[in-house]
């Protein structure tokens, strides 16, 4: 039986981790870690400089990117989707051209470990992903005639096609808006003489006798997660038959109207674009159209601003920078506990900081784009490529909303504008689908089937956007506690659509429960992360302690308990939506556990709760921080991702939480625990 942790003893180690949270705070009042994924991005990074003719490396600069392969390099001397996975094709066979680019010898160990282990792959390169038969075509590493169709006249199609790309989950259209325009020109650039040698040391057969037809479809297992459907593969073999009499001038027709696209995105988005991925491949399709585009050098500079650096692992490229998101659960975490150990002026920092990051500006043309309204949204990031979404959004509201409510913390002139409040409330609203959960950046735009025709092969559910539990619950989470503000003068119809919205996701939410009592994420491993989230958004819409499903929901949760009062899971559960038991206790876990657990009706006296506050106070660090673990975060269900601050503010909002519990337990002595 554990010990029971005293108030005293909890207070101790809440107070650490809110002066080691204080202490992470950027100069300009946002929090942001670092969110890890794996050294894809460097690589592609390291290909375009080189096809675009950048000027070469410095030593230090080449020797840290250098550096950054050797951290991330799996025990097999590959390279993989993400810190816990093993090696792919895909990432090992990009990896080595990169470090070859970047000087490294075909004999040094680390590329010879990763030649080792493609030679080792059966079919060996030739079986490498789609994306990465397209990338080895960039520079003459593979024939576009292994490449499956993506023809840029898909973008011609009249819009109200239910299976134009416009339908596409944004990120799935801006990559594949770009490789359009790639794969319509056959653009090949040139290696010179390394790649003779790259072609000698990636395929053991000669060059000449390489069959890339015959491998088109041909993926590796240690890639695939969604093997092409046979709609896809019929939609394929259409496509290459319709290519033969596409006329050139409907070509060049096709290919400009996609540059015409891309240079919107690029401008409207400040040369950061929607993720480096299609910034990277958005810079080549400037170079293919103009190697002195005047808009070249602005767009190679915007996918700096996705770059990441430090002695220990060197120099990468991170898929998504997560300012917002960061600030928005640092300040709540700090706002749960008691006033006397809040870090106020980090707390007025961060508040100033989300409101002056709102979008408050709509983008100009946005319609021919196809781009939804932007206004009142905050995004992921710092705001500067303009691509808000649904839950960054509410986040950043509930965490202003609860800062409002405490008596003198946010001085009036500082306030965000009631005005500004309902325009977040509005662009929440615009995200709700007809199911009544919400999507990312935009509603569902195309229907499930299009993910029959999902041609990724190593991702899954990224065909279009969709109702997400986590979104669904933040958004009804932050609409709750704006409604009163939307009904009140001002408000009219805002009001009647804040309610109906609540009740709509609120339903969409206990839908999604599963006969366990747990509800699946999409956005986080897995189980624990889904019902954390759907846990804080049903108790903020109304629901209580006595609820069926918040009843059913601390049950599993109590069950799944370690025995050294943690909680863990694996990411495998995320690939076939299962729970898998992590045999380590891990701290990010333990935290969504204890936060939901305390939110359905558990106090600080239950017994889950008091194990769970002593682990998270065993495994806390002298300097009031917490050791780095396994990966939590993921998308596309097999792109997982590790937030770095993760580990430092649910803990603390967990540890806040608790005590809360506490001072409701000392102020109802006659309450009973669970």
């Amino acid at each position: 039986m554990t010990a029971a942790v005293t108030t005293a003893e909890r207070g101790g180690a809440l107070e650490g981790a809110l002066h080691h949270l204080a202490s992470l705070q950027q100069p300009d009042g946002c929090w942001e870690g670092e969110v890890v994924w794996n050294p894809m991005l460097l690589s592609q990074y390291v290909i375009v400089h080189r096809i675009v003719g950048s000027a070469p490396f410095d030593a230090a600069t080449r020797a840290r990117m250098i550096r950054h392969f050797e951290v991330s390099a799996t025990p097999e001397g590959g390279f993989g989707m993400h810190p816990d996975s093993g090696p792919y094709v895909f990432f090992t066979t990009l990896a080595y051209v990169a470090l070859r680019l970047l000087g490294v010898a075909p004999t040094g160990p680390l590329a010879a470990r990763a030649r080792a282990w493609l030679r080792a792959q059966p079919d060996g390169v030739l079986a490498i992903p789609t994306w990465g038969k397209i990338w080895l075509s960039l520079i003459g590493l593979h024939g576009w005639e292994g490449v499956s169709p993506v023809p840029p006249e898909l973008f011609l199609l009249p819009s109200a096609l239910p299976f134009h790309p416009d339908r596409f989950y944004c990120h799935t259209r801006y990559i594949y808006l770009a490789i359009a325009c790639l794969y319509g020109q056959r653009f090949t650039a040139d290696l010179g003489p390394l790649g003779a040698e790259l072609r000698r040391e990636l395929y053991p057969d000669p060059w000449e006798s390489l069959d890339f037809a015959a491998h088109r479809h041909s993926i590796a297992a240690a890639d695939l997660h969604v093997r092409p459907g046979l709609e896809l593969r019929l939609a394929y073999d259409a496509l290459r038959q319709v290519e033969r009499v596409v006329p050139a001038a409907l070509r060049r027709r096709a290919v400009d109207r996609a540059m015409e696209r891309i240079e919107y995105e690029l401008t409207a988005s400040r040369f950061q674009c929607l993720s480096p991925v299609n910034g990277l491949l958005n810079c080549l399709c400037l170079f293919a159209r103009d190697p002195h585009h005047p808009l070249l050098a602005r767009a190679l500079g915007g996918v700096e601003a996705w770059r990441w650096e430090d002695d220990a692992s060197g120099v990468r490229f991170a898929g998504a920078r997560s300012n917002a998101w960061d600030t928005a659960f640092c300040l709540r975490a700090a706002l749960e506990a008691p006033a006397a150990l809040r870090p106020a002026a980090a707390v007025r920092r961060g508040y100033a900081y989300l409101r002056d990051t709102q979008m408050v500006d709509e983008l100009p043309g946005r319609a021919r784009e196809h781009r939804d309204a932007i206004a009142g949204g905050w995004c992921f990031s710092d705001g500067q490529h303009r691509w808000p979404v649904s839950d960054c959004t509410a986040e950043a509201l509930s965490a202003i909303l609860l800062a409002h409510d405490e008596p003198g913390l946010i001085a009036p002139q500082d306030r965000l504008p009631d005005a500004r409040l309902r325009a977040a409330a509005t662009f929440i609203l615009d995200r709700q689908n007809d199911d009544g959960g919400f999507g990312t950046y935009e509603r569902r735009r195309g229907g499930a089937f299009l993910e029959a025709l999902n041609p990724s092969e190593m991702y899954g559910s990224c065909m279009t956007e969709r109702s997400y539990l986590e979104c669904t619950a933040s958004s009804i989470g932050a609409l709750a506690r704006v409604r009163g503000l939307c009904s009140g003068p001002g408000g009219g119809a805002l009001g009647r659509r804040v309610e109906q919205a609540v009740a709509r996701g609120a339903q969409r939410v206990r839908k999604a429960q599963r006969a366990d009592g747990a509800w699946a994420g999409f956005w986080g491993v897995n189980f624990t992360y889904g019902t954390f989230h759907a846990v804080e958004g049903l108790v903020a819409a109304g629901a209580t302690a006595d609820d069926p499903a918040l009843v059913r929901a601390a049950r599993w949760l109590e069950e799944r308990q370690k025995p050294d009062g943690g909680w863990g899971e694996r990411f495998e559960g995320c690939l076939d939506e299962r729970y898998v038991e992590h045999p380590e206790s891990q701290v990010i876990m333990t935290s969504w556990a204890l936060l939901a657990l305390l939110h359905a009706g558990r106090d600080a006296r239950s017994n889950a709760v008091r194990r769970g506050v002593a682990f998270l106070r065993a495994r806390q660090q002298a300097d009031g921080s917490y050791p780095e673990q396994a990966v939590a975060g993921v998308f596309f269900g097999t792109a997982m991702l590790h937030y770095r601050l993760y580990k430092a503010y649910f803990p603390a909002w967990a540890l806040a939480r608790a005590g809360a519990h506490d001072v409701r337990e000392h102020r109802f002595p006659g309450a009973s625990a669970p």
